[in-house]
């Protein structure tokens, strides 16, 4: 029996699709909410966190309808075209509120920033910016913010704006407005609070991390003048979030039943490997629009405030390529009708060799009762026992969903917010380390699926996780100045980790289970990996407006993925040493836990 590979894929393309969306909705949107609308990340993490709030009802309804429909195109494929069509739409849709507060921001330039004035309890006060070296724990000695005349003047003069001479404001201000640029650096000294800007012959010490001046100075300065476009245009946001709300139902409406298309085209025992195909797919569809975000540029410094509107109809129309491929090639009635053909077959074969082995059970029983021997085999098949999970096994379970919480409170944080924190604090691609993360991770499947095998599913997790601890602590390192070499590294080593994991959990998790409550056991994983999603946004936000700086975010992650070690160590239950699949494909079918 072989898996039809050609039928696999091109169920899969609804799974590309899918991906696809998801890859550029996790990169562009946080950009869109804090650079064109100025929200803080704690208001920003609400927005992001309502698709996994939708998702938490939304995915088993649409799920269970598509199990009650029969059409001629079959249960899932309406729902597919149908779901996909009104994403696209949708998706492009949300452009046109974009640009129309983009507009907006962009009638303004560097000069408005500089000039700029405000209404503070009353008074006109110069606009604020985030002080980019305090910090209320390491660092709390200055000011938290400055206006953006004092914060360039110490970047530049490493005087405050009232100590300047007029020669010297004006040269400080044709500087802010014509020369700064998204390449611009300079350096901090804590010991001394003092500030370098760094020029072609700088010398600076052995090690010293710089910060960008655009980012610090004109980014943040333009999120503060979009704050007040928002609240002179409300209504701009509020479009664009009712928008944003019908993308993402119409995304909900379909993700269940393309996920639950393969399993009725393909036989039981084929379908671990189906789903390896499937996911492959979805990873195909997340790197093709990395690719396509690298053309864009979308992830410098200098194009923040770039128009999204060809990415988004780029991403489009990969998303409508894949539907038109789907359409015209799945043919779902007729290869389910086959699949249940095939089925019935093997269940036949099933059925009379379980009559065989019970067979030969009952001859052996019936020969030990007649010798004197126990009849309680008799008696546990006539009457099979409705045991509750022993309350070892509950606790391994509850500590297993708690990691799973825990670990998907720290990496959920990263993805959220990563493009944000990238050009803001680190001045790097967010395209090409996330590309190098998923890269990473499908090329680590295998080998992590071997090493399971040889020393089982806890342990290898448990290496997974001090991985992912090491890469995001690692990363708490990480600045501006940083070589991108160490940062691609991280991010490999991030990729790699999160495959151990992935790939191992939830078979931990269903482990537990017996035949009969499988579903109940993956409602539970889903569960608590769905709710760290909702939550983790808006909790990583809040911490980063209340420290006032986002470089509390690889910490929080750490700290997470960190607290989840704890509990899977203490976990007694529910491992094993899976064998290794003869077809090594089969190893990524535990790929698509998040």
């Amino acid at each position: 029996m072989k898996l039809n590979y050609k039928r696999t894929i091109l169920v899969g393309f609804a799974f590309f699709l899918i991906s696809a969306f998801w890859q550029a909705y996790d990169t562009i949107i946080p950009l869109m909410l804090t650079n064109r609308f100025g929200l803080d990340q704690t208001w920003s993490g609400v927005i992001m966190s309502l698709d996994n709030i939708l998702a938490l009802f939304m995915l088993p309804l649409f799920g269970a309808l598509s199990d009650k429909k029969n059409t001629r195109f079959g249960k899932r494929t309406p729902f597919i075209v149908i779901g996909a069509i009104a994403a696209i739409v949708c998706f492009i849709g949300l452009t046109f509120a974009d640009q129309a507060q983009l507009n907006k921001v962009l009638d303004s330039s560097t000069e408005t920033y500089w000039t700029m004035t405000e209404v503070r309890d009353g008074k006109e006060e110069l606009i604020l910016v985030e002080n980019r070296e305090y910090n209320s724990i390491t660092n709390n000695k200055v000011a938290p913010t400055y206006t953006v005349r004092d914060y360039a003047s110490k970047v530049y003069y490493n005087k405050s704006y009232d100590e300047l001479s007029s020669v010297e404001q004006q040269e400080l201000k044709g500087w802010y407005t014509n020369t700064l640029d998204a390449d611009t650096n300079y350096y901090y000294d804590k010991a001394d609070n003092s500030y370098t800007l760094v020029r072609e012959n700088t010398e600076l010490p052995k090690g010293a991390l710089t910060t960008n001046a655009y980012s610090s100075l004109v980014s943040d300065a333009r999120s503060q003048f979009a704050k007040t476009v928002t609240a002179a245009n409300w209504w701009i946001l509020l479009i664009f979030i009712v928008v944003l709300l019908a993308v993402l139902i119409s995304m909900a409406t379909f993700r269940s039943p393309a996920v639950a298309l393969m399993p009725d085209v393909t036989v039981k025992p084929l379908r671990s490997k189906g789903n390896a195909i499937i996911n492959l797919m979805g990873t195909a569809g997340g790197i093709l629009v990395l690719l396509l975000g690298m053309i864009f540029n979308t992830s410098a410094v200098k194009n923040q405030m770039m128009s999204y509107t060809w990415f988004v109809v780029g991403v489009c129309g990969i998303m409508l390529a894949a539907l038109i491929v789907f359409m015209l090639t799945v043919k779902e009635k007729r290869w389910n009708a086959e699949m249940l053909e095939a089925q019935a077959v093997l269940d036949a074969e099933e059925e009379i060799k379980e009559k065989e082995e019970t067979a030969k059970a009952d001859e052996v029983t019936v020969n030990e009762t007649a010798e004197g021997g126990s009849d309680m085999a008799i008696d546990e098949v006539a009457t099979p026992k409705k045991e509750k999970l022993p309350k070892d096994k509950l606790v391994s379970l509850i500590l297993i969903l708690a990691s799973v919480a825990l670990w998907f409170t720290g990496y959920n944080a990263i993805t959220s917010k990563y493009s944000v924190y990238s050009l803001n604090v680190l001045n790097k691609s967010y395209n090409t380390t996330l590309l190098i993360a998923q890269a990473a991770a499908v090329v680590a499947y295998i080998p992590v699926g071997i090493i399971a095998s040889k020393i089982g599913r806890k342990k290898t997790i448990l290496i997974g996780v001090a991985l992912l601890t090491v890469a995001f602590g690692g990363a708490i390192f990480i600045s501006a100045a940083t070589p991108g070499w160490i940062m691609y590294i991280l991010f490999a080593l991030a990729g790699i980790a999160w495959a151990t994991i992935n790939v191992n959990s939830f078979p931990m998790v269903v482990e537990l289970s017996k035949g009969s409550n499988v579903g109940q056991y993956t409602g539970y994983y889903y569960t608590a990996s769905m709710a760290a999603q909702v939550i983790t946004p808006i909790l990583s936000g809040a911490l980063m407006d209340a420290f006032g700086s986002m470089s509390v975010l690889f910490p929080y992650a750490s700290i997470f993925v960190a607290m989840s070690f704890v509990t899977m160590l203490f976990v007694k239950h529910g491992d094993s040493r899976p064998e290794t699949p003869k077809d090594k494909m089969e190893m990524l079918a535990g790929a698509d836990d998040d």
